[in-house]
């Protein structure tokens, strides 16, 4: 897997935000009942696709190496929140077309457990964050 040593945020403005991973710029906004405007999904929105994309990547590599077409493949995410708005739970739908191998069915299913963004979610990993003043903007800090 080939992952960034490091992201770089940028505030261009208003409540846009973006980040710089590798040659790719992400662009993230707000929705306008939240002061942005609804430019580019939000960061957490961002996230919650990262799952569901993370999810196809893997039921895309599991056809491929089966040489079972993926045209007609769904996958619905259903993310849920407690009372306070928190996520507790995401579920994924695997919608497979007719003439999908129903050998495959189950496997299909098993393979997004193997999904990078999942795996790192479970792990639970911690947050260090840090400011400094006066920062040169072209190097890192």
């Amino acid at each position: 897997m080939s992952t960034p040593a490091e992201i770089v945020v940028t505030i261009p403005s208003g409540r846009r935000v973006d980040a710089q991973i590798g040659a790719h710029t992400l662009h993230t906004d707000q929705p306008r009942d939240n002061g942005g405007e609804d430019s580019a999904p939000s960061p957490f929105d961002v996230f919650l696709g990262s799952m569901g994309a993370c999810a196809g990547i893997f039921v895309q590599g599991f056809c491929a190496k089966r040489n079972i077409p993926t045209e007609g493949i769904r996958i619905i995410e259903r993310p849920s929140y407690n009372a306070e708005g928190v996520l507790c739970e995401v579920e994924f739908d695997v919608q497979l077309p007719a003439g999908f191998p129903e050998k495959y069915k189950d496997a299909v299913v098993k393979v997004i457990d193997g999904c990078s963004v999942k795996k790192a979610i479970a792990a639970q990993p911690t947050f260090k964050v840090h400011a400094s003043v006066g920062a040169d903007p072209g190097k890192a800090a």
